[in-house]
């Protein structure tokens, strides 16, 4: 296995996360518009339906005001639903409509093509590594620091 020239770690992770984004933007606004940060809540919800909106910010690492606007956008869209905590009435759980179920599988579907094509030319050892390095940054770099 060679080992590229450039070694600018930030800039490399940097333009590779915007080149990403922007395909995976194209193609799932050809495919009905949803964006990727409305899949991450989508699949965030199928796995915790009634989750707090922070807890959902937090999941996803966003800022509660960026988490707030994007919710804002996806209950016009008729994909979530706030619903008061039966516990705390100022409290606000998100809540899958069966639109945002619907779309959360359609979102689920995409995401193999989109792997593949992100891992094509690898081996499942170059992935293991590249899956390893990108979850280690979780930790050398810990929210709040």
């Amino acid at each position: 296995m060679s080992v590229p020239a450039d070694r600018r770690l930030i800039f490399l992770l940097n333009a590779g996360h915007r080149r990403v984004q922007r395909w995976i933007e194209g193609k799932m606004a050809a495919k009905g518009g949803l964006t990727a940060a409305q899949s991450g809540v989508l699949f965030f919800l199928g796995e915790q339906d009634g989750a707090l909106i922070g807890e959902a910010a937090d999941a996803l690492d966003l800022a509660p005001s960026a988490m707030t606007g994007l919710i804002d956008r996806m209950t016009r869209a008729g994909l979530v639903e706030r619903r008061a905590d039966p516990k705390d009435g100022r409290a606000m759980r998100l809540h899958l409509t069966d639109k945002g179920r619907a779309a959360r599988e359609a979102a689920k579907a995409g995401l193999d093509g989109i792997n593949a094509h992100l891992t094509a030319g690898f081996t499942d050892e170059e992935i293991g590594v590249v899956a390893r390095w990108l979850s280690s940054l979780q930790t050398k770099f810990p929210k709040g620091e």
